[in-house]
């Protein structure tokens, strides 16, 4: 990637500004000449040249002596220093003249590759014309508080070197894309070869070492200063523009005797439809949903730095508000204000553009994992799952059947307040079947300890294997209503089960498990609780109000308190604070901007027409119902279109060509700054989390391998604050909490502003009787659906039949199963019901048509035997035939209860 350029911002006389760039090194430098006599536009000139250290000195000096008042005097100076900043967030025009924001302090997060990732701590914000000719505005003051309301210092990143709008499966995939030499662009001029470049070969007369590069563009969705560069983006040279993410970015290091394997979390907020929890809910029209945020967990061996020889593994899960056009009305000042369908969709057309976007960028399978309630006295939540099912059958019909979207739906507030059923166990069980499926990335092909140790599960793994490892194909998508301490939940199981893929990939783990209470876990929970609380803040107003602790029934009993702390902080951010940030970033991403000939921003009653461009213009292309995915995707499937080798994905893509030894590519002199004065000390990788230091118990003898299974007054942080650190450290082999019945005290959670609902309370005898529906997904691919009234039972034991192996032909009824033929199914046959849902996944499109018509597919052709079976259904569910009393399920349900539970 391009050479970080630091900028210094020098003025000269007051009549412009000179924005002097140079790498880390400052042996290559660029200047930027910026017009302060323009009040209302941006006049910016950049030379394209690159200037070493003699140069850039020489060229200062003129501008010193050039711009004085009297020539040959000393003491008043014509170039003076304004601001030194380590980078430009971007350019913004209000109603006066342009303002430029510059990075003024920064703090490293996270080293991927030698590729440092840094925090903005501290902005400056400096306005460009001169006063002689600035035209003042009496609503100019305002849009700049409005403005600055975003806090650049909370969680905003950079990288000089490293894209982080894109995953690491895709910037190592860009790697092996070929390329054209022949248009490449040359990186150095000759006066900066000569002077600043190293070569060995030089005075021997060998030819100079050239390597290509390659560079490619952000990604759009998850770029937050994308417009504020947009004025500048086809001036300056691409050297200058630096994007920058919001969410969340955290690393910590996992000691293994030794070895240090490094975790890294990112997050990335989607920058469309952005906004806060009760202002912005579900989708626009254009498919892009609220609360939007990809989560990449990456894990590498720290032992090897570099991409090319490291061995690098991530996994990729998403979550984001249910894509339908909802909302909640906050005008009555409720905790939990109402929700409501905005607009009727009957041919799920805002989500089909939603899950477009996703198979464009992640391939298939996508499946969700949807967390709503789903029984409710007082219809709330259990909208939106009615909604939500039937737009994904509809779009189903249409994909080929191996890549359909697959729905897991898991009332998990239900579960969490029964006494019999154990949350954890249930989502890590959908976690491994997910893993399963989707896979996930690795730059290094397997092992031989795999092939001399062996695991099942290992030969059960998805995704797509390559010459060089494998790569993730798919992606989990996660959601309840608000996308934050269930979800957050949820997503930790799905990342710590991947993790201990992960870890067995690299060859560090004998078998891809992971046990609660262990240092690496505990790590890793750690990370993924500031991971939630930064995001419920962003997003929310407040910190996770349920945690993993929580769900796992070992919380503290001061927890409580803090969960009702949590729960009014939250309140009062939506009910008070809300309004105000959503105005700053509607004005920061640009969604609005000022203008003398439309009202101003605090007098619009709503922001709906900002986000939803087709109620200001009518659309001239409409997207097909039925062929509703973009064209070329399908062919590329399971593999993700993005990333696959197309002329229009090679437009993205730019060929550099740069010596051996330059510093944009030279990964030693990124890292390890060979012309600073350092101390070893202060490195980042010393200073880091570091399961050793943190977690790890310091009695001598103890086991220091961070996979053993510890209670928790044993880790080395409990040890640091005091509590019970007389007491001997033992390394007790015991089941986790997570298996374990809950305590007598931690019958309910309470005191949650997402999960409990007042007219939701039931008793614990009903709610121990019932089950919640999921949908798992077997380890041959098929999808099978449990009933949403019975308890999850084993098909093999009760019907003799296992329906992940292909059924007999005597047990097949009929091939297409209708939506009405299931709502009759589904109560009276489970083993009919199963097996229809798995024959109507291995259907194909009937379509012959090439346009929209009612005759789209046609309808599904049924015998006379089965219509007869059908029908026999029908009475027996019209009462003509005995059916199934109280007492008949109460004592199949105490059955199931003692056999399986």
């Amino acid at each position: 990637q391009s050479t970080a350029f630091i900028p210094l911002l020098s003025e000269a006389r007051c009549f412009r500004y000179f924005l002097v760039g140079s790498n880390h090194a400052q042996t290559k430098h660029r200047v930027l000449k910026i017009d302060r006599t323009e009040p209302k536009d941006l006049a910016i000139i950049d030379d394209k040249h690159v200037y070493n250290q003699q140069e850039v000195r020489e060229l200062l000096g003129r501008l010193d002596l050039g711009n004085r008042t009297k020539m040959g005097q000393k003491g008043s100076s014509g170039l003076s220093r304004a601001v030194s900043a380590y980078g430009i967030v971007g350019f913004v025009r209000f109603l006066e003249g342009y303002y430029i924001v510059l990075i003024t302090k920064r703090r490293k997060m996270a080293d991927i590759g030698g590729h440092s990732i840094y925090k903005i701590e501290d902005t400056n914000m400096i306005y460009i014309p001169n006063d002689s000719v600035r035209v003042t505005h009496p609503d100019e003051a305002r849009y700049v508080r409005i403005f600055q309301n975003v806090d650049l210092s909370s969680n905003f990143y950079f990288s000089y070197s490293y894209d982080l709008s894109h995953s690491l499966q895709y910037n190592l995939t860009l790697l092996h894309s070929p390329c054209d030499p022949g248009t490449v662009e040359e990186v150095h001029t000759r006066s900066s070869r000569q002077q600043d470049s190293f070569d060995i070969f030089e005075d021997e007369g060998l030819p100079t070492q050239v390597f290509h590069g390659l560079q490619s563009e952000p990604y759009a969705k998850y770029v937050w200063n994308g417009k504020l560069l947009e004025r500048v983006k086809d001036t300056v040279h691409p050297d200058w523009l630096m994007y920058i993410i919001h969410g969340f970015c955290g690393q910590s290091k996992l000691l293994i005797y030794g070895r240090p394997v490094h975790v890294t979390l990112i997050a990335r907020r989607s920058s469309k439809f952005a906004g806060t929890r009760f202002l912005k809910r579900g989708a626009n029209c254009e498919g892009d949903v609220a609360n939007e945020v990809e989560t990449e967990q990456i894990i590498h061996d720290a032992s090897v730095m570099s991409f090319t020889a490291g061995s690098y593994s991530s996994y990729v899960q998403v979550r984001g508000s249910v894509p339908l056009y909802w909302s909640q009305d906050i005008s009555t000042m409720m905790p939990k204000p109402p929700i409501r369908l905005d607009q009727a969709d009957p041919y799920a057309h805002v989500a089909a553009l939603h899950f477009d976007q996703m198979l464009q960028r992640f391939g298939s399978p996508i499946i969700i994992l949807n967390l709503v309630k789903k029984r409710e006295k007082r219809k709330h939540e259990k909208i939106l799952s009615e909604e939500l099912f039937p737009a994904v059958i509809n779009l189903n019909q249409f994909l080929p059947p191996e890549h359909c979207i697959d729905y897991i739906a898991w009332d998990m507030a239900r579960y969490t307040k029964s006494k019999l059923y154990n949350v954890l166990d249930r989502l890590s069980m959908i976690a491994e079947n997910v893993v399963k499926r989707t896979g996930f990335f690795i730059n290094r092909s397997d092992f031989f300890c795999h092939t001399l140790r062996p695991d099942e599960r290992w030969g059960d793994l998805g995704g797509s294997l390559t010459s060089s490892g494998r790569v993730q194909t798919g992606v989990l998508r996660t959601n309840c209503v608000d996308c934050l301490d269930r979800t957050n939940t949820a997503q930790f199981m799905v990342g710590k089960c991947a993790l201990a893929y992960q870890l067995y990939a690299l060859g560090m783990i004998d078998k891809p498990k992971l046990q609660f209470d262990t240092d690496c876990v505990r790590l890793f929970e750690e990370l993924y609780e500031d991971h939630g609380d930064t995001l419920s803040l962003q997003y929310g107003g407040s910190q996770l109000v349920h945690r993993v602790k929580t769900y796992r029934k070992i919380a503290p009993w001061t927890q409580h308190s803090k969960d009702i702390m949590q729960t009014l902080s939250r309140y009062y951010s939506n009910a008070f604070s809300d309004a105000d940030r959503q105005d700053a970033i509607n004005l920061f991403l640009q969604v609005y901007q000022p203008s003398e000939s439309k009202p101003h921003l605090w007098e619009l009653p709503t922001d709906f027409y900002l986000h939803q461009r087709n109620s200001m213009a009518l659309t001239h292309d409409r997207r097909s119902y039925t062929y509703w995915w973009s064209e070329g995707i399908l062919s590329y499937l399971p593999l993700p279109y993005d990333e696959g080798i197309c002329s229009e994905n090679m437009k993205k893509v730019g060929v550099r060509r740069v010596n051996r030894y330059d510093e944009s590519i030279d990964t030693y002199t990124e890292f390890f700054k060979p012309y600073e004065l350092t101390s070893f000390d202060d490195t980042f990788c010393i200073a880091m989390t570091n399961s050793a230091r943190e977690l790890m118990p310091k009695t001598v003898g103890v086991d220091p391998s961070p996979f053993t299974v510890r209670k928790p007054e044993e880790t080395g942080k409990s040890a640091v604050i005091g509590a019970k650190s007389s007491k001997e450290e033992t390394v007790v082999q015991r089941k986790t909490a997570a298996s374990a019945p809950p305590p007598p005290s931690e019958e309910q959670i309470s005191s949650s502003s997402e999960d409990d609902s007042e007219d939701d309370r039931d008793d614990d005898g009903s709610v121990s009787q019932r089950s919640t529906p999921v949908k798992l997904l077997t380890e041959s691919g098929e999808s099978v659906r449990t009933q949403e009234d019975f308890l999850q039972q084993s098909m093999r034991e009760t019907y003799g039949l296992n329906l992940a192996a292909l059924p007999a032909e005597e047990d097949i009824y009929c091939t297409t199963v209708t939506n009405i033929q299931l709502n009759y199914l589904f109560y009276f046959s489970p083993l009919l019901l199963s097996l229809s849902l798995s024959l109507s996944l291995l259907s194909v499109p009937v379509s012959c048509f090439a346009t929209d018509s009612i005759y789209e597919v046609s309808s599904p052709q049924v015998d006379k035997d089965n219509r007869e079976v059908f029908e026999g259904h029908v009475l027996t569910g019209l009462g003509q035939v005995r059916s199934l009393c109280r007492e008949d399920i109460l004592m199949y349900r105490e059955y199931i209860k003692n056999r399986y539970m």
